[in-house]
């Protein structure tokens, strides 16, 4: 869907303001683009409740001590040279009719909103867990992590997915699988039972049976255990125990985990959110329920043919971002054509032992997402590397 965009006149094209609400992948790429296009006549106002970005997709390197904090850490305030307005504060109200957010008791007014604030994740939902597990999808618990590995001589090492959905549907495989790499670079791997226990009926499901499969003969050829459709019910911390709803127990000894994710409820109650339970968006514009305010990443709930929805990663916020900031500068300047949002994406599989797996395809495909896995290898564990330091270069 390309449509032609009016021309406006110079007397047209007042000063707008953007606010963008989160500065996770998706706010940070809406809020680059925008200062490229904009930036220099307009307002773009980045908010976000903690000054430092993270980069996720690296905190299973982090956890197993081949990443430092500092390397994959940003300090949000660098992108004011880029004419891109930074607010730290929690977000208390948002009013999407008005496109106005309370933050630090102020209010700020936009002409357009982008809601990019993600999925909060929920480490205690299940009471014990927190005590005896790591949640490796934050900076602090990957760390943790790290350091709790660094101790461990052997036992049940246990990889965990809580519950659906959760975002970054690669990681708690490729976790697993560098944990058993790091088991052995420390040739303690003979010691060490590794099991991964999914709420899911195999990884990373949406993409078809033939990468589903891939994806666990991988992680079943490193002789890891795995357990699909496991969906935790309770933990004993004493005894170190997860109880799943079939009546299996697992004991653990060093535990890495996938919390819970839920939306924010400050978007729950500004009435953005579906029967999904996340923000019902046009799947192509991204666009929401009020005018001019648009949702993209993982706040979003996106269904797809086969009855699923769109899964939650960072690529998937990546080009919703481009999408909707270039659909944005067009709307403002009045020249141009707008894009559309395809569902095309990929991402890298870590394998262990400097090898990746990459995956890519079409997931708006009917009637099935059309994903292709490519054989894993050396270059394409060299091509995450290079994607990383890519992504700062270009962002920061």
């Amino acid at each position: 869907m390309i449509i032609k965009s009016k021309t406006k006149t110079d007397a047209d094209i007042l000063q707008k303001t953007v606010l963008i609400l989160g500065a996770g992948v998706g706010g940070l790429i809406t809020a680059n683009v925008l200062s490229q296009s904009i930036g220099k006549n307009h307002r773009i106002i980045l908010i976000d409740k903690e000054r430092q970005f993270k980069f996720s997709p690296s905190f299973p390197w982090l956890a197993t001590g081949v990443r430092k904090p500092d390397k994959i850490c940003k300090d949000l305030n660098t992108l004011k040279k880029k004419g891109i307005n930074i607010v730290e504060g929690e977000i208390a109200e948002i009013n999407g009719e008005n496109k106005t957010v309370q933050v630090n008791g102020k209010i700020y007014s936009g002409d357009y909103m982008v809601v990019a604030m993600g999925a909060d994740l929920v480490p205690d939902s299940i009471k014990g867990l927190e005590g005896i597990g790591h949640n490796f999808y934050s900076l602090e618990g990957a760390e943790n992590l790290r350091d709790s590995l660094k101790g461990f001589q052997g036992g049940d090492l246990t990889v965990l997915i809580t519950s659906l959905p959760y975002k970054c549907p690669a990681a708690p495989y490729e976790m697993a699988m560098l944990l058993e790499y790091d088991c052995r670079k420390r040739k303690i791997r003979d010691k060490v039972n590794i099991s991964l226990y999914a709420a899911e009926p195999g990884p990373m499901g949406v993409a078809g049976k033939d990468l589903s499969g891939a994806v666990r003969q991988m992680v079943v050829s490193k002789g890891i255990r795995y357990f699909p459709n496991h969906q935790l019910e309770s933990v004993n911390s004493e005894e170190k125990t997860l109880h799943f709803s079939n009546g299996n127990v697992a004991h653990t000894d060093l535990l890495a985990y996938v919390p819970t994710h839920k939306v924010p409820d400050v978007v729950k109650g500004a009435g953005l959110t579906g029967e999904s339970g996340w923000i019902p968006v046009d799947r192509n514009t991204l666009e929401t329920q009020f005018e001019n305010v648009f949702a993209i990443g993982d706040v979003t709930g996106i269904p797809l043919a086969l009855g699923k929805p769109l899964p939650k990663a960072g690529v998937f916020a990546h080009y919703q971002a481009e999408v909707v900031a270039h659909n944005i500068a067009v709307d403002i300047l009045g020249s141009g054509k707008r894009k559309a949002f395809t569902g095309d994406g990929e991402c890298f599989i870590e394998l262990g032992d400097g090898k990746a797996g990459f995956a890519r395809g079409n997931f708006y495909h009917e009637p099935l997402p059309e994903v292709k896995m490519y054989k894993p290898g050396v270059h394409w564990h060299a091509g995450k590397v290079l994607f990383e330091k890519d992504w700062f270069r270009r962002w920061f």
